[in-house]
C-alpha cells in the first residue's frame, strides 16, 4: 500500500483537549514509530460561544459549516492549538513533515504569517505544505477585524505578497490589500517557495488552485469517483489555461478511518490513487463519540496496520 503514497497523521487535539508536553510527546512517539510521514494542524484563532447566539444568527453562522457527517461547529469550549507554534515545538522532536490542513489565510496578517512559516520550513529542514483556505466563520472573521466579505480577493493577493517574502531578499508589492515598500524577512525559508496547498471545492477553489496551487486538500464530502472527477477536471482545465502541468498538482484527501476497518481504508487509498493522490492525511477524529489520547494512539496504530506503513 505505500509505494509513493505519503501518508501523514491530524493532530487530533480538538477532541484530546489540551495536551500537556509529555503528552504530545507520547502522541508524536506513536506517529513516528508508525511510519507516518507528516502531521497536519487544523486552524482557529477564536471560538464562538454559539450558546449565546439567537437563533437567527446561530443558524446563519452553522450554516456555512461544512465539517463531517454528524460533527457540529467549532466552538469557544473546543482546544485548537496554535499550529506554527506546536510545529516549532514538535520539529525539535522529530524529522516528520507538517502540514496546515487548512490554515484561514484572509484571517491572518500575511507578512506575519509568511515570517512564521519560513521560521518553521527552516525548524523542520523544508517540509512544510501551507494548506489554506478562506474559512466559514463569520463570527470568527469579525472579531479578528478581517474582511469576510473580500476574503476571495485578499487570498488571492496573500498567495502573491507571500511567495515574494519567500523568494525576495526586499520587496515592494502594491495591490488593493497589501501595500509593501522595499521590505523583507529573515531568514528565508529553505523552500523558495515554501508550497501552498488549497483546500475546499467551490469552482473559485479548483480554478485559482489550478491557476496557482501546488496541491489540494479536498474536503471530506468529496469522496473517490464522480464527484473527485468533476472537481479534478476543473482543476486541469484551469492548470492547463494556465499553462502549467496538472500531474504537477498534489492531492491529499482526509481519511475519517474511525468508523473503517481495514478494507475500508485500503479501497478508500486505492479509489484515491486512482485520482492521482501521492499523499493521504488519516484523521482519528470524528467517531461516534470524541475518545481520550490513548483511543487516538490507538487509531492511529490501526490505520497505520492497515495501509502497511511499518
Amino acid at each position: 500500500m505505500t509505494g509513493t503514497l505519503q501518508a501523514g497523521i491530524m493532530f487530533p487535539g480538538d477532541e484530546t483537549g489540551y495536551l500537556e508536553p509529555e503528552q504530545l510527546d507520547e502522541w508524536l512517539r506513536v506517529a513516528v514509530d508508525c511510519g507516518y510521514a507528516h502531521i497536519s494542524f487544523g486552524d482557529h484563532v477564536l471560538g464562538v460561544d454559539a450558546a449565546a447566539l439567537s437563533e437567527p444568527v446561530y443558524r446563519e453562522w452553522a450554516r456555512r459549516w461544512s465539517g463531517p457527517a454528524g460533527s457540529t461547529p467549532y466552538t469557544h469550549e473546543v482546544v485548537y492549538r496554535e499550529p506554527f507554534v506546536l510545529m516549532a515545538y514538535l520539529a525539535g522532536r522529530c524529522e516528520l513533515g507538517f502540514a496546515t490542513n487548512i490554515m484561514v489565510l484572509p484571517q491572518r496578517q500575511t507578512a506575519l504569517v509568511a515570517k512564521q512559516a519560513a521560521e518553521v520550513d527552516l525548524l523542520c529542514r523544508g517540509k512544510l505544505r501551507l494548506g489554506v483556505g478562506t474559512g466559514w466563520s463569520t463570527i470568527e472573521y469579525e472579531a479578528l477585524n478581517a474582511p469576510f466579505g473580500e476574503r476571495a480577493g485578499l487570498l488571492e493577493e496573500q498567495i502573491e505578497v507571500l511567495r515574494a517574502l519567500w523568494t525576495r531578499d526586499a520587496v515592494s508589492y502594491h495591490g488593493r490589500h497589501h501595500q509593501l515598500q522595499h521590505v523583507g524577512i529573515q531568514a528565508l525559508p529553505r523552500q523558495r517557495p515554501i508550497p501552498i496547498w488549497f483546500g475546499g471545492e467551490a469552482p473559485a477553489v479548483l480554478e485559482r488552485l489550478g491557476r496557482a496551487g501546488d496541491g489540494w486538500f479536498p474536503p471530506v464530502h468529496v469522496t473517490p469517483g464522480e464527484r473527485a472527477e468533476q472537481c479534478l477536471r476543473r482543476v486541469h482545465a484551469a492548470a492547463a489555461a494556465a499553462g502549467r502541468d496538472p500531474a504537477q498538482i498534489g492531492i491529499e484527501p482526509r481519511l475519517y478511518m474511525a468508523s473503517m476497518d481495514g478494507d475500508d481504508m485500503r479501497s478508500f487509498v486505492t479509489a484515491w490513487r486512482g485520482h492521482g493522490a501521492g499523499h493521504i492525511c488519516v484523521d482519528t477524529r470524528f467517531g461516534p463519540t470524541p475518545v481520550p489520547l490513548r483511543e487516538h494512539c490507538d487509531r492511529m496504530r490501526r490505520a497505520a496496520q492497515a495501509l502497511r506503513l511499518s
